[in-house]
This record gives structure tokens, C-alpha cells and sequence, in this order.
């Protein structure tokens, strides 16, 4: 799969596959200083343009809160490509960089290059419709977690 991507620094380093996994880590297009309790949307440096069908999932590292006290406040953020029928809207645009949003937990700092999520291409979810039924068929786990205990 061939994916158009756009640069907004030249010295951002360029994208990397992970060899274990399927995640490709983000960087921080620039230095940015924040304080305990402050909000802040940091640059990505980095357009694409999405396959029709394909949309992108940005989640924080393993080790981002661990090295800069950063939480990302939606969790899981969704980069949209164009619609699978008509290839049109997505995030895909020439200016469509893209950002995280992350809340500060501790006084940090995060520098320019310093890798700071990472994300994934993700087919978008199929067509589908819900039957309502009186029953399923499933085995029943007690509804709460792995277990079924609280």
C-alpha cells in the first residue's frame, strides 16, 4: 500500500514501520514546555492522504507517560480518510497536519524529533445492521470484565 505523505519541517525525522508490531511512532515537529494541569495540541509535522476505506489511529506510546507525564486526552484519536463509496471528506488535505492532544500531568518537556505516539492504517468498519433479538447465543461471562467479578 502506497501512502502519500507531506512533511511540514524537513528535519523531522522521516516515518519508520516498528519491526515487532504494527505500529509506526510520531514525533514532536516542536520543542514544547508545558506545566502541571496545561492542555496543549503538539504538532505532528506530518499530512497524509489516506486510502479510500482507510482511516488512522494515534495513541500515546507505552512510554509517554512515563517519560514526559503526558496523558492523551481523547485516548485513541481518529485520523479520517475519504469515505470507501465516494472517496470524499477525510483529513487528507494539503494543511490536514496532523496533532495530538495531550494534558499535563507532572511540569515537562518534549523536543523536537522526541517520539511521542504512534499510530496504525485501519480498515474503516464495514457496513452493518443490529437484529434485535430476546436472547443471545454467547456464552455468559457474568458481564463485567474478564471475570465477571467487580
Amino acid at each position: 500500500m502506497n501512502i502519500k505523505i507531506k512533511y511540514f519541517n524537513e528535519n523531522l525525522q522521516k516515518l519508520e514501520k516498528i519491526t515487532k508490531g504494527n505500529w509506526i511512532d510520531l514525533r514532536a515537529a516542536e520543542d514544547v514546555v508545558m506545566k502541571k494541569g496545561e492542555f496543549r495540541l503538539i504538532p505532528l509535522g506530518i499530512a497524509m492522504e489516506l486510502p479510500r476505506g482507510y482511516e488512522a489511529h494515534v495513541v500515546p506510546r507505552s512510554s509517554t507517560y512515563k517519560n514526559y507525564g503526558l496523558i492523551q486526552v481523547n485516548h485513541q484519536g481518529v485520523v479520517d480518510g475519504p469515505d470507501r463509496e465516494t472517496g470524499k471528506g477525510g483529513y487528507c488535505g494539503n494543511d490536514d497536519q496532523w496533532f495530538v492532544p495531550v494534558y499535563a500531568m507532572r511540569d515537562t518537556e518534549v523536543h523536537f524529533n522526541d517520539r511521542i505516539c504512534q499510530f496504525r492504517i485501519m480498515e474503516q468498519q464495514p457496513d452493518i445492521t443490529f437484529e434485535e433479538v430476546d436472547e443471545l447465543t454467547g456464552e455468559n461471562r457474568g458481564g463485567f470484565g474478564t471475570t465477571g467479578t467487580v
